[in-house]
């Protein structure tokens, strides 16, 4: 993570995320590391984690099963697209 960059760490978080289901390190319908696993990795606290989350999982790149974990989304939507920016 980039600390001096101004930009939230929670957003560099779902960038990284997003990254990965892009170049196919994260495939569709298969779960991503646990939030404890990837706060370790990202050097971040897991709240951090679960914010990240929720925004890939509002804009349709990620689910989340209860019990189960968090997958990547079968569909096209990657999401590519702020929170700002999507279609309401």
């Amino acid at each position: 993570m980039d600390w001096d960059t101004g930009e939230y760490v929670w957003k560099q978080v779902a960038d990284v995320i997003r990254q990965r289901i892009k170049d196919g390190q994260y495939r569709p319908r298969t779960p991503i590391p646990s939030e404890i696993r990837l706060a370790e990795e990202l050097g971040v606290a897991k709240g951090t984690i679960r914010k990240a989350v929720a925004h890939l999982r509002e804009a349709g790149a990620l689910y989340t099963l209860p019990q189960k974990g968090t997958f990547v989304s079968a569909t096209d939507n990657r999401g590519d697209h702020d929170e700002d920016t999507r279609a309401k």
